[in-house]
């Protein structure tokens, strides 16, 4: 299966850096077919361009510098995002490449009257998500509602995907875990995913 992880963390000795290559490893093993974005190392532009947002409505989307990025994403059957999650947020890097690699006519299709947009990232079949959150885990699922989880699995992926697997693990508490919690946590990863 060709799997596209895309990772968004500053740090190269960061806990997500670790948990993205302990499921890399993982999803290795079982035969997946990975490529690796490190949006950080690969200097990504978080900003959506003028010419991008000029395009946004017409015939065509400005994919000049994109076609890369946006062509990984279409031919993905499997899609594995690691990041931290900042204020209850995506990192402003992922949010960006949200904004500008989702493009319509590659990963959605406007309607003519501007109504409903219909997905166009058939051959994506699951998605799976790490983030590191700071907070307890009762004020991100009982206070906020999981914001980036709801936002993933029915903004982004319900415009964009017909029909797929979606799989969330998130670790909170995460500044201060000990080796034993990260490593419980990777268990739960390997048996997860």
């Amino acid at each position: 299966m060709k799997c596209l992880v895309v990772v968004s963390h500053p740090l190269k000795d960061s806990l997500c850096h670790y948990l993205a290559s302990q499921t890399v490893e993982h999803l290795e093993s079982k035969g997946y077919q990975i490529t690796l974005v490190d949006l950080y190392e690969n200097g990504f532009a978080a900003a959506l361009t003028e010419q991008e947002r000029q395009s946004y409505y017409q015939s065509t989307f400005d994919t000049t510098q994109l076609a890369q990025e946006i062509e990984q994403l279409k031919q993905a059957e499997s899609l594995v995002l690691v990041f931290p999650t900042w204020w209850f947020g995506f990192p402003a890097i992922l949010k960006g490449w949200f904004d500008r690699v989702w493009a319509p006519g590659h990963t959605y299709n406007h309607a003519s009257n501007l109504g409903p947009i219909t997905p166009r990232l058939d051959k994506l079949k699951e998605v799976k998500v790490v983030t590191t959150l700071g907070s307890p885990w009762w004020v991100d699922k009982l206070v906020l509602w999981q914001p980036v989880k709801r936002v993933l699995k029915i903004a982004i992926l319900g415009a964009c995907v017909k029909r797929c697997q979606f799989d969330m693990l998130s670790m909170y508490k995460s500044e201060n875990a000990s080796k034993a919690q990260v490593d419980a946590f990777v268990r739960k990863i390997k048996a997860k995913f």
